[in-house]
């Protein structure tokens, strides 16, 4: 397997591998990272579909990227959503290659990209405070001089030196004051105590997004749940090629032998309705492992009582265990599902309003009409002085298909879920679903009055996802599994608690990269995986990021000690009449 970049290999079709009539495939989960294993196996692997078993716990495909009508709830839900931006290059190279169920004659990626050029994202408002007033520096990152160099000094840190660094080891308190860490946490997730390691990453990876941190202009999202945008089509193209799906499927254990150096995933322990069952493997199957999940465990409450807390470890973290019992290559599942700090994101909820008295308040505040079909909030609007630091989100509607008219569904999460709210006294995994909606509906400076009948006419239903940020739990090098563990023969991991260099987790574009790589290292896959984006070694995306991290300060102005001001000054001297300088003027540095 091999990295590749620019369009000599993009458009290549590979050599059918060697012997891959001879293969079979086992995945192990449904989820993005399985289905996109399975697309590869058939169109660059060119293995029949009918050799390849999707083994999955849940009754339904699409894992983490779900989007149901629940009739036991009578209500919509959904655990989250998942951004999208153009750099995303293993997953347009997916979707390219998957027929839309909308658009007649065009692939997934032609409607995504239609869609997105029609109704391109841009949020009026990112941040509000005082019950749905906007934040007067929004759009200023307010970083200090000290919390950019930072920044910069993290960047330039080795991972080695990050091994199981928390965020807030390396920064200070007033870059956790800053405009800049709230966009950023809000945006992807971060906790404080997160990995020092990923937030690294992240910055590296999305260096080019720092401008757009306030708009969120730089985010693509798709016109209805990503279940039905993105995982149906898939289905609907694995089923086509006769994929055996097997739901219900709970793989137990994988039994992986050694010779010498070799590890062989020799047979598969599984429950099937209830009843223990086996695969016996031979070189010839190859295994790929969804390890973990975030999830795993996810409970539900109403309108009128809470989700449940109470859950056990989950299928995909035990079979996790087991494999890494039997091989230390095989990662430590510890270290992302135990010891999870109270601090965190546990909740989310789906509030579905049934009639028009929250449109002028969202209006309002998002300066857009929910009902026009385009998208509203483009991502996340965070409101900065909720004690749960809630943010909500509103897709373009309808969200789903069979989502009536007079219907809106807004989705709900707080980062700090531990704390006691604002207008409800209760942290967030102890309030019924009527209560989040409160909680919210009072944030949007609805008259307190109207706040419980306003509630109690919507339906919201609370999610607790014990897992949802484990993969940002600070970590060592080896914690997670590489994609193909050294000296294996047919056993992969994929997912986001797979190991493969520079890309972030949390992320569409990970699980389908894992997949990717597992695929074509397996099967030794003569065309290149498209290297992860190289935003950090691109110079104009590094001046950009700078001119906006210092608040659109000219170089001349920054606040800076005076024998640093000199040195400025000198070199710009240096420089002058070259195409350095055109550089510094093109991205308004000078």
């Amino acid at each position: 397997m091999h990295y590749t970049n620019g369009n000599y290999e993009a458009f290549v079709n590979a050599d059918k591998p060697a012997d891959i009539e001879k293969k079979s495939a086992y995945i192990i989960g449904a989820g993005l990272a399985g289905l996109a294993t399975a697309v590869f196996l058939i169109r660059d692997g060119q293995m029949p579909g009918k050799k390849i078993h999707i083994l999955e716990e849940l009754s339904v495909p699409g894992g983490s990227m779900d989007g149901i009508y629940s009739v036991q709830r009578n209500s919509y839900i959904i655990r989250g959503g998942r951004e999208m931006e153009p750099h995303f290059e293993t997953l347009w190279d997916l979707f390219r290659s998957i027929p839309s169920l909308e658009v007649p004659g065009a692939s997934v990626l032609d409607e995504f990209y239609r869609l997105n050029r029609k109704d391109p994202c841009y949020a009026k408002t990112r941040v509000i405070q005082n019950r749905g007033e906007a934040l007067p520096t929004d759009g200023q990152l307010l970083l200090t001089p000290k919390a950019v160099k930072e920044i910069v000094d993290l960047v330039l840190t080795p991972e080695e030196k990050l091994q199981d660094v928390k965020i807030n080891e390396v920064f200070d308190k007033e870059f956790f004051q800053s405009n800049f860490w709230l966009y950023w946490c809000t945006m992807f997730a971060f906790e404080p105590w997160a990995s020092a390691m990923e937030m690294r990453r992240y910055l590296m990876r999305f260096i080019q997004h720092v401008g757009t941190l306030k708009n969120l202009s730089s985010l693509r999202f798709t016109k209805f749940n990503q279940y039905e945008s993105l995982i149906l089509p898939m289905v609907k193209f694995l089923k086509d090629h006769e994929v055996q799906f097997h739901q219900e499927t709970t793989v137990d254990n994988i039994i992986v032998n050694r010779s010498g150096n070799d590890k062989l995933a020799t047979k598969i322990e599984m429950t099937v309705a209830g009843e223990p069952q086996s695969i016996e493997l031979t070189p010839n199957d190859l295994v790929f492992v969804t390890n973990g999940s975030i999830t795993e465990s996810t409970t539900y409450g109403d309108n009128d009582h809470p989700a449940p807390i109470d859950h056990p470890l989950g299928a995909s973290w035990q079979l996790w265990k087991n494999l890494a019992a039997q091989d230390s290559d095989f990662g430590h599942p510890e270290k992302f599902c135990e010891q999870i700090p109270n601090a965190n994101w546990t909740m989310s909820a789906t509030i579905t309003f049934k009639n028009n008295d929250i449109v002028p308040f969202i209006e309002k505040v998002n300066k857009k009409d929910p009902h026009s079909g385009s998208i509203v909030t483009s991502g996340p609007t965070t409101i900065k002085d909720s004690n749960w630091l809630l943010g909500y989100s509103i897709s373009r509607q309808p969200h789903f298909h069979q989502q009536k008219p007079n219907e809106l569904i807004i989705w709900l999460y707080g980062l700090f879920s531990d704390k006691a709210g604002n207008y409800v006294k209760k942290p967030m995994p102890e309030c019924t679903g009527i209560e989040l909606c409160e909680e919210w509906l009072y944030h949007m400076g609805v008259p307190e009055n109207d706040i419980p009948v306003m509630a109690k006419a919507a339906t919201t239903i609370p999610a607790h996802m014990p897992y949802i940020t484990s993969y940002f739990m600070p970590r060592a090098l080896g914690d997670r599994p590489l994609v193909v563990p050294k000296h294996s023969k047919n056993l992969a991991f994929i997912g986001n608690f797979a190991e493969t260099p520079r890309d972030t987790v949390f992320t569409t574009e990970y699980s389908v990269r894992t997949a990717m790589e597992a695929v074509y290292t397996l099967l030794d896959i003569d065309r290149g995986v498209p290297e992860v984006f190289a935003s950090a070694f691109d110079v104009r995306l590094m001046m950009n990021a700078m001119y906006y991290l210092n608040d659109q300060k000219k170089l001349t102005e920054l606040d800076l000690p005076l024998s640093q001001k000199l040195l400025v000054k000198e070199g710009l001297k240096k420089v002058k009449g070259t195409y350095i300088e055109e550089l510094l003027k093109e991205y308004r540095l000078i």
